[in-house]
């Protein structure tokens, strides 16, 4: 296989698992955070009195789901730009 149609298909995968990384870790953060709201709307209909502590763990935990999706993205991006699987052609 020459060089050229060696780096053709490790772009190829990577872009295919770049696609994949973004698609469902956007998806996975989406239904985290519907479950996360609906859950705290049912324990603030259940007791209105715990509203502010469950406040404080939700904005929290959604924090932290939005967190991973950003870290998915970052590392989409390493691959797209400073793609570390290019240093096989050398």
């Amino acid at each position: 296989m020459d060089k050229l149609a060696l780096l053709a298909q490790i772009q190829a995968f990577t872009g295919i698992g770049i696609g994949l990384i973004i698609g469902l870790g956007a998806l996975g953060a989406c239904v985290g955070v519907g479950i996360m709201c609906s859950r705290f709307l049912e324990g603030a209909a259940r007791q209105p009195e715990l509203m502010p502590q469950l406040q404080a763990k939700v904005f929290l935990l959604l924090g932290l789901i939005d967190a991973s999706f950003i870290i998915g993205v970052g590392l989409a991006m390493f691959f797209a730009f400073a793609n570390p699987l290019l240093s096989v052609i050398k």
